[in-house]
């Protein structure tokens, strides 16, 4: 009876890894909000990191974790490095590219609780009176990304919290 529970367990593993295995090899999470100001308002306050700690719903996980500024003050170059809680982790961001008002990439490390490096890309589209803005992250999946999927969603985990910056940077954008 043992040997059969074992193997049953067995076959239920490996079936689950497998099944990770086929999931993509990239990920790529994104939320969009409409702002009623223009892109060359809403822009520094993606553009300049410092500005990060007024709306990024990454901030207040954990106020009390340490940053550190470096590089350019705003635009390519500019790198933010903190370090926080458990929840927060570790890691650094770099403005790689901007396209003012209209683009920005930037280059996202983490270092702990895991490391793993991404892309995060904001978008801003003016049409009348409003600008469509767009947060996305994006990057490679490795194995162990694959298998947590099966337990974790990024989307809800990451998306939920692009919503809760992206609302912030609105109500800032239109005072």
């Amino acid at each position: 009876m043992i040997k059969t529970i074992l193997i049953v367990l067995v076959v239920i593993v490996a079936a689950l890894l497998i099944y990770a295995a086929s999931k993509p090899d990239t990920f790529r999470v994104q939320r969009s909000i409409t702002i009623k100001a223009a892109p060359d308002k809403i822009f520094p306050l993606i553009n300049d990191l410092h500005n990060m700690q007024t709306w990024s719903a990454w901030e207040k996980v954990d106020p009390g974790m340490k940053r550190t500024y470096s590089g350019a003050a705003s635009g390519p170059g500019a790198v933010y490095e903190w370090e926080g809680n458990k929840e927060i982790g570790q890691g650094r961001m770099e403005i790689l590219e901007t396209n003012p008002p209209v683009k920005l990439m930037l280059r996202l490390t983490f270092i702990k609780p895991f490391p793993a490096e991404n892309t995060v890309e904001f978008t801003l589209q003016a049409e009348g009176g409003v600008t469509h803005v767009t947060q996305a992250i994006y990057g490679p999946s490795p194995f162990l990304s694959k298998v947590m999927s099966l337990v974790f969603s990024m989307d809800k985990m990451i998306g939920g919290k692009f919503e809760e910056g992206l609302a912030e940077l609105k109500t800032i954008a239109e005072k």
